[in-house]
């Protein structure tokens, strides 16, 4: 039996990487064996990546996007910590970053188009059952960032994020016939969020 793939989607700032810890736990508690991935990976690439991200190196955006496409292909593919060898064992997987977000924020520099077929060949090898996406206002997504890091990322302004968030919804529209996505208000208590996703994902182990 193969296991269920969950994408926890969102605008950094949106409460996601608490969320996964979260819902996680639910399910373990539940009796469903569960992994919790994120992207960038702790691979060759994915270290690339987050000096990028944390501008430790510059990089031109039009390169961001195929390096997220690489990385995930290892995400998915790799022989030991990929996401499909975990559902061909029954696990489900969860992870906090998926190529909506490569969607999301290089479609603010480069065309939706462009990054949706860079990021084809993942898309094709894998899709979510669902895509849990946690909407929150870029006002209060900057302030709870201010807040809880002591740096901020590449994208991390209020109108990036605004842009970012507008990307996600370009995404979900565009992929609407082959993608579920399913919006969580994220502007709530943790403690309603997580009952949100938990109500979300919940029916899904019924069917």
């Amino acid at each position: 039996m193969s296991g269920l793939f969950f994408a926890l989607e969102g605008i950094d700032g949106s409460g996601k990487s608490t969320q996964l810890q979260l819902l996680a736990g639910r399910l373990e508690a539940a009796g469903i064996p569960c992994l919790t991935t994120r992207e960038p990976t702790d691979g060759p690439i994915g270290q690339l990546l987050r000096q990028v991200l944390t501008r430790q190196l510059s990089c031109d955006s039009r390169v961001v996007a195929p390096l997220f496409a690489a990385d995930r292909l290892d995400h998915i593919l790799n022989a030991g910590t990929g996401v499909l060898q975990a559902l061909e064992r029954g696990i489900t997987v969860l992870s906090d970053r998926y190529y909506f977000s490569s969607y999301a924020y290089q479609g603010v520099d480069l065309p939706l188009e462009q990054v949706v077929e860079i990021n084809r060949p993942c898309a094709d090898l894998l899709r979510p059952a669902a895509t849990l996406f946690l909407d929150v206002d870029p006002d209060l997504a900057l302030e709870r960032i201010a807040r809880n890091r002591a740096g901020t990322e590449l994208f991390e302004t209020k109108d990036r994020l605004a842009r970012a968030r507008e990307q996600f919804f370009r995404a979900f529209d565009r992929e609407r016939e082959r993608e579920k996505v399913i919006i969580i208000p994220g502007g709530q208590s943790v403690e309603q969020v997580a009952e949100a996703l938990w109500a979300a994902v919940r029916p899904f182990y019924n069917e």
